[in-house]
């Protein structure tokens, strides 16, 4: 009887683990992965389609640097948008285990839109994303934090 106990909280446990790692709703904080402070916090939600959006909520601030408030540089549809409260990641889909692909994610600084794919870590607790044009291996990743 007692390892039936201990085999069923076992696989219990392994299953919350597996079903914690892949949800990436919630909010995170994003950290320049540059000067290795937070830039903003944002929202991630799930569509319909089981696709991933990611909007910002907050304006991180930084010493030395002011934040801009409109993304001037972007193309359209967010050509002189607000950057709170933009969407700034669409499209991105769960691939297997804890990896997500198929994504876009546009820099409001820049106005640069780029192809992401992300990884999150066992523990849930941060996301790497990879941003690139063309090919992966001549992008940039960067590390959100979950802020729940």
């Amino acid at each position: 009887m007692g390892k039936v106990k201990f085999l069923t909280v076992l696989l219990f446990s392994t299953l919350s683990s597996i079903a914690f790692a892949e949800d990436i709703t919630g909010t995170w904080k994003n950290i320049d992965d540059k000067t290795g402070s937070s830039k903003a916090i944002l929202e991630i939600r799930q569509e319909a389609d089981q696709s991933y959006t990611a909007k910002i909520i907050k304006v991180t601030p930084r010493p030395g640097y002011t934040p801009k408030e409109i993304c001037i540089k972007c193309p359209a549809p967010y050509t002189n948008k607000p950057i709170l409260g933009m969407d700034v990641l669409k499209g991105l889909k769960h691939a297997e285990g804890s990896n997500y692909n198929k994504g876009k994610i546009i820099d409001p600084l820049t106005g640069n839109i780029y192809s992401m794919k992300a990884k999150l870590s066992n523990n849930g607790k941060r996301l790497t994303l990879r941003g690139y044009v063309g090919v992966s291996a001549l992008g940039r990743s960067q590390t959100w934090i979950r802020n729940d």
